[in-house]
C-alpha cells in the first residue's frame, strides 16, 4: 500500500522543484507552505546570539550577494535546471494550504487530520517538539550541507571555503528538534565548476538532493529506512559577513 506523503515547506523554487520532481511517482496528498515568517522577531534573536555588528555584515551581504551573482548566473541555472530536468512550476491550488507557522497550532491541527505516514520538510523554520511529537508520521528534509560538519546554511560555500571540496553536498536526514541533527539517511558531493557560485551550488545540491530523496522515499515504502553516521565533526554555520566573503573571494577564489 502506498505511503500517505504531505510537504511542509517554506515556499522557496527549491520547494517547487522537489513537489514536481516527485509528485508522479508518490502519493503527495497536500502541501502545506509557511507563507510567514516574523524577521523582525529573527534579526533580535541573531544579533543576540552573534552581536549586532556581525549580523549588519551578514545583512549587507545578503542584500547584496545573492541578488548579484543570480542575475549573473541565469545560463548557468539554466543549465543545471536541464540537467537535473528540475522544474519550478507551482503547486496545484488544490494540494496546498496555508498555515501562519509551521510551528502554530494550526499546523498541528492540520498535520494530525491529514494523518501522513511521511513528511517532507523544505525551506521551513526549525521544527517545534511540538509538531514532531504531535503526529505519527516520518519527517525527512533535505539540507545543503554534509552533516553534521556543516548544519545551518550554505553548507556547500562553507566547505569550499575551508577548503574541504570533499564535504561539499547535500544530505537527506531525519528531523528531530536539533538544527540539522537528524539521523542521516543519504548523502551526495556535488563538484563545482568555475562557472558556480554561491548561488549556482544550490541549484547543484538540488539536482543531488532529489535523487537522494527518492532512494530515501523508497527505503519508507519499504519500512527499512536506515540511518549512517560519518563520523564527522559536528559545527552550525550561519550567513557569511560581507567581508568575510569578499576577503575569501579574493584569497581563495570561492565565488
Amino acid at each position: 500500500m502506498a505511503k500517505n506523503i504531505i510537504m511542509l515547506i517554506g515556499g522557496d523554487h527549491s520547494s517547487f522543484a522537489i513537489y514536481n520532481a516527485l509528485k508522479n511517482d508518490y502519493n503527495i496528498s497536500k502541501v502545506i507552505i509557511d507563507r510567514h515568517s516574523n524577521k523582525k522577531a529573527f534579526l533580535k534573536r541573531r544579533i543576540k546570539r552573534l552581536g549586532w555588528f556581525r549580523v549588519l555584515g551578514q545583512v549587507i551581504f545578503q542584500v547584496l550577494v545573492p541578488r548579484y551573482w543570480k542575475a549573473m548566473s541565469k545560463n548557468r541555472i539554466e543549465d543545471i535546471s536541464q540537467k537535473y530536468s528540475l522544474n519550478y512550476k507551482s503547486i496545484e491550488e488544490d494540494k496546498m494550504i496555508e498555515v501562519n507557522s509551521v510551528n502554530s497550532d494550526e499546523c498541528l491541527h492540520t498535520l494530525q487530520q491529514l494523518s501522513a505516514d511521511i513528511i517532507i520538510v523544505n525551506g521551513t523554520k526549525i521544527i517545534s517538539k511540538k509538531i514532531l511529537n504531535g503526529v505519527d508520521s516520518v519527517f525527512i528534509n533535505t539540507h545543503t550541507g554534509i552533516t553534521p560538519r556543516y548544519r545551518g546554511v550554505h553548507g556547500g560555500y562553507w566547505a569550499l571555503a575551508n577548503n574541504d571540496p570533499e564535504h561539499c553536498g547535500v544530505s537527506v536526514h531525519l528531523v528531530d528538534p536539533g538544527i540539522d541533527t537528524g539521523g542521516i539517511l543519504y548523502q551526495g558531493v556535488i563538484h563545482p565548476t568555475k562557472k558556480d557560485n554561491f548561488v549556482t551550488y544550490t541549484y547543484l545540491q538540488l539536482g543531488v538532493g532529489i535523487a537522494l530523496m527518492k532512494k530515501a522515499l523508497n527505503d519508507a515504502h519499504n519500512d527499512s529506512l536506515n540511518t549512517i553516521t560519518n563520523g564527522l565533526d559536528s559545527k552550525l554555520w550561519y550567513h557569511p559577513t560581507i567581508w568575510f566573503y569578499l576577503k575569501t573571494l579574493i584569497v581563495k577564489g570561492v565565488k
